[in-house]
């Protein structure tokens, strides 16, 4: 294989090649990472058989560690799309923070509904609510647009069982601590809700959306049916999994060897604890209606299969990546001090920003980033849980910047909530600037406290 300052240059035309196909010739990332994983095989000249080899390894390692999870996280997520279950923990989160607080209660319910939901769906699935409420409460639409998309999109980035998430613990090695990267994530997604909800307060409240002073007395009194699902079926399939994850965490961490530690540990592996929640999401279905419960399922299959082949292409780049000697000179690189403490995360967190705004996918970003940041991991010194958690974050953060044109969730936004293009760019674009920036400025903190 060839060796030296010459790896690198393979390594940045890998890089330009994937944000090239994918953002100018449109590319599906899929196609770009398999692609990528050849192109830099045969470039450092690894032997041909080695090459194969290594591709399927890596896919199959990918899919072995998070494809179930990703699978059934995304099951459950249409079913509570479907049944209203999204809407009543809504309506709950509203009844809770009071319509007093509008802008924070769409905050806080969009950070919610997004953690098993797609942001998009769940903008789409929460636009008439959100609609009802700024007007009830007489408030810019705007501002409810940003409160309600922020929300969204920072669990979205940063919390598993969103399927970006996962697949960068996947990629990164942290598939065994999900539960101390759910807990870090709530924590970093903390600031970065509030980061958007001051905004949609603080600048988003300045722009009119066309029509949102006309009369509309009498008209979407509630967005809410009379037939949703009691709160507790609504919130179970998320809330039970997530304690069961961190139960199983915390079993680990402790070392407990008692009565019932080897139960909570298989009921606390991520497979078996969604699960756990899909049958809790099976209390959601119609009464005695098969056709309803394959129908969802299929859907969810559907949605999860790209997300699958991106997260498996990734791990073959990854695979690809660790199987050259580049590994040495990142070493070299950190032991000079270039990558000490904290700053560790930088490269991730601007990698995963250039790809972000590049080519418009956040899943895709945080698949690819941390398919090229894995296999250095050890030499940069990120190897305890708590640190692969924060590699995890600081990808994360970089995922949200920025979201803009190329970005499907920017157009979901801009036509749900009757936001004009110009109005979309100067409401929700530097919006998700400043939660990537303050999500990371966050991890940063933690990485100094606890790294």
């Amino acid at each position: 294989m060839i060796q030296g300052p010459l790896l690198i240059v393979v390594l940045t035309a890998s890089v330009l090649f994937i944000v090239v196909t994918t953002a100018r010739f449109k590319l599906h990332p899929f196609l770009a990472l398999m692609a990528a994983a050849f192109l830099v095989g045969l470039c450092v000249r690894m032997p041909l058989s080695d090459l194969v080899t290594t591709i399927n390894t890596g896919f199959g390692n990918m899919m072995r560690h998070i494809g179930l999870v990703i699978v059934v996280g995304t099951i459950i997520g249409v079913f509570l799309e479907k049944s209203g279950a999204a809407l009543r923990m809504a309506e709950t989160v509203l009844r809770v923070v009071g319509e007093k607080r509008p802008q924070m209660a769409m905050s806080i319910i969009g950070a919610i509904v997004s953690i098993p939901v797609f942001c998009d769906s769940g903008y789409v699935i929460l636009s008439s609510l959100n609609k009802a409420i700024a007007r009830r409460a007489r408030v810019p639409m705007a501002s409810m647009a940003v409160a309600l998309a922020t929300g969204l999109y920072s669990t979205h980035t940063l919390v598993p069982p969103t399927p970006g998430p996962i697949a960068v613990a996947g990629n990164i090695g942290a598939a065994n601590y999900l539960g101390l990267v759910i807990i870090i994530g709530l924590l970093v997604s903390l600031p970065a809700i509030l980061a958007g909800y001051l905004w949609a307060v603080g600048v988003a409240s300045r722009i009119v959306v066309p029509g949102e002073h006309d009369d509309c007395s009498g008209q979407e009194e509630t967005s809410l049916p009379g037939d949703l699902p009691a709160a507790w079926k609504a919130f179970a399939p998320i809330v039970v999994p997530v304690l069961l994850i961190g139960s199983g965490s915390l079993i680990s961490a402790t070392g407990y060897k008692g009565f019932g530690a080897e139960a909570g540990l298989f009921l606390g592996a991520p497979v078996t604890a969604l699960f756990v929640g899909l049958c809790f999401a099976l209390l959601l279905l119609p009464r005695s209606c098969a056709g309803v419960l394959n129908a969802w399922t299929a859907e969810g299959i559907r949605h999860a299969a790209p997300i699958l082949l991106i997260t498996g292409a990734g791990g073959a780049f990854g695979a690809v990546l660790s199987a050259t000697p580049v590994a040495e000179l990142i070493k070299g690189l950190a032991q000079g001090g270039l990558f000490d403490g904290p700053f560790v995360l930088v490269i991730p967190f601007i990698i995963a920003a250039c790809l972000k705004t590049a080519q418009g996918s956040t899943t895709a970003a945080l698949v690819v980033t941390s398919s090229l940041i894995a296999p250095f991991l050890t030499e940069l010194g990120v190897v305890t849980p708590v640190q692969l958690a924060l590699m995890v974050m600081a990808i994360g953060a970089g995922g949200m910047v920025v979201s803009h044109a190329n970005d499907s969730y920017f157009w979901v936004v801009a036509q749900f909530s009757g936001l004009a293009v110009k109005d979309a760019y100067k409401a929700m674009t530097p919006a998700t600037l400043v939660q990537g920036i303050t999500a990371f400025a966050f991890t940063l903190l933690l990485y100094a406290l606890l790294g």
